[in-house]
């Protein structure tokens, strides 16, 4: 892969950028049987490709180019803290929270820019070193079956990591006047709940750059919608609150199982 023309690194112990399930027939033939599923920020970064889209679109330029994170949030004196050391140096501590990327237009005043978030999807199972062990120990021109069994874990990379960084973000930027963009894979986007776009950038918080994987597994386009923040939240929560008559319903339920387990203390001794 390339990023701007330049070999991207891996700064993952054995590299695992992306997954895909896999199934084996009676006769043992083996063959994939879903799409690739990017597990790694960098897997994005192929031919420079979404950087180019997101110039397009929020910056109006072919010649935006990635800077790299840049630090957003700054430490404030915490709570524990005297009184009497509240007034510590704050400027020079490290920031506690990073823009992914920033786009800029080089030679542009005011600066042209636009922030960048880009997520993969977080995986749960066995560890890939089973699988590295078998593919050393494998001696045919088959594809290897995977050895361990793991599955992305949306709920993890959604609503647990995602979310918090929009809502974080966002709402100083769109003060500022900038557009959000936010870059995944289609099976990533997928997941979410639906969210109403708005049809024009002018009126959006969040520009979602939806890519996905060919069949040659080569990263490209797929689409880009506008959305405010609420709605992109929504989305990524990809669920609703029970009524209250139902909750209390499931607690009763817990409970009746619970003194129905021996050795369980009844709650009423």
């Amino acid at each position: 892969m390339s990023k701007q023309n330049h070999p991207v690194s891996c700064s993952k112990l054995g590299g695992v950028c992306s997954i895909r399930e896999y199934q084996r027939s009676e006769n043992g033939r083996i063959s994939a049987a879903g799409t690739i599923r990017a597990t790694c920020p960098n897997r994005f970064e192929e031919g420079g490709l979404i950087y180019q889209w997101i110039g397009e679109i929020l910056l109006n330029s072919s010649k935006a180019i990635p800077i790299g994170q840049v630090n957003f949030l700054e430490r404030v004196p915490l709570a524990r803290v005297a009184h009497e050391s509240a007034n510590l140096d704050i400027e020079g501590r490290e920031g506690v929270g990073r823009i992914d990327n920033v786009m800029i237009v080089p030679d542009t005043a005011p600066l042209q820019w636009c922030p960048v978030e880009i997520q993969a999807v977080y995986f749960s199972g066995d560890a890939m070193a089973k699988d590295f062990a078998a593919i050393r120990r494998h001696r045919t021109d088959e594809i290897p079956f995977p050895a361990g069994k793991r599955r992305p874990d949306y709920r993890s990379s959604a609503p647990k990591r995602l979310m918090p960084q929009l809502q974080i973000k966002v709402p100083t930027l769109r003060r500022w006047g900038k557009k959000m963009g936010v870059v995944v894979d289609e099976d990533f986007f997928n997941a979410m709940g639906r969210i109403n776009t708005v049809p024009d950038l002018s009126n959006c918080d969040v520009a979602w750059f939806v890519v996905r994987f060919d069949d040659r597994c080569r990263l490209t386009r797929e689409n880009v919608l506008f959305a405010t923040l609420e709605e992109s939240v929504q989305g990524l929560i990809a669920g609703k609150p029970v009524s209250q008559s139902v909750f209390e319903g499931r607690i009763q339920r817990k409970l009746a199982h619970l003194r129905s387990e021996p050795g369980q203390v009844s709650p009423n001794e």
